[in-house]
């Protein structure tokens, strides 16, 4: 069994498959995008797994045929025991009682993209909407963090610090909007951590705010629901950036 930390806020995985090269090609893949793994290499070995709760998962990705336990019986010991989202992967045509039965379906072979897309659409399906849209009394810089800066440093260190993040988010909103257009949402997480992190770590409220919602999945959750969110919250990330400088040029004049 294989077993990664990872980041904490995607679904844990449990990924059945007899074929040991397939098993170890989705379980690579799943996890180089971030997601916690845990593999059985048959029907009863996923059952025992759940029985001892040595795995609790959030998803689960079985293969239709395997030899013993398998199909529609697999199926609905799996549904007694968890209440993971279930995802049926099949090489040849499979009957339309297990496709009803599954919340998903994929067809051997496919792209590497169609796992975790599977994954990263039906996922947003469950994601609280947040209504984007920058509060005009929301705090723009933490006072107390500033203060802090300040005290460690002369101002135009300070402002310098703030300037970096400027720069940041000018790049990185870039970036978003080319992951957005090709529907590329583990690198949109990606960069909303990054966002995020240097944000917090200078107390830019309003930024590290809108990287934190990008990285929780709205820019992936307003495309799957055909809003206009996703452009809302690009535009609140570039105006963060606009409030941060109107700041400096009021606070750390140099």
């Amino acid at each position: 069994m294989l077993d990664f930390i990872t980041q904490h806020h995607l679904p844990t995985v449990l990924l059945i498959d007899d074929d040991m090269v397939s098993r170890e090609v989705m379980a690579t893949l799943l996890t180089m995008s971030g997601y916690p793994v845990h593999t059985a290499a048959d029907g009863t070995q996923s059952l025992t797994m759940l029985a001892t709760k040595s795995c609790v998962p959030d998803i689960i990705l079985m293969d239709v045929q395997m030899p013993g336990l398998s199909g529609m019986d697999l199926i609905e010991q799996l549904r007694a025991n968890s209440q993971a989202r279930l995802y049926v992967i099949s090489a040849s045509d499979t009957a339309e009682d297990i496709l009803a039965a599954a919340d998903g379906f994929l067809q051997k072979p496919f792209p590497p993209l169609a796992l975790t897309r599977l994954i990263e659409e039906h996922q947003a399906q469950f994601r609280p909407q947040v209504a984007p849209g920058l509060d005009p009394a929301e705090t723009v810089v933490n006072l107390e963090t500033l203060a802090q800066l300040r005290d460690m440093m002369p101002n135009k260190a300070v402002r310098q610090i703030y300037e970096a993040i400027i720069a940041d988010v000018g790049k990185r909103s870039a970036l978003l909007e080319a992951a957005v257009a090709r529907a590329d949402w583990v690198e949109t997480r990606r960069i909303g951590h990054a966002i995020k992190g240097g944000g917090s770590m200078a107390g830019a409220v309003q930024v590290a705010r809108l990287g934190e919602l990008i990285e929780s999945g709205g820019l992936e959750s307003a495309a799957v629901n055909q809003s206009d969110n996703s452009s809302v919250i690009l535009a609140d990330l570039r105006a963060a950036a606009i409030n941060l400088q109107r700041m400096l040029d009021a606070e750390l004049k140099v």
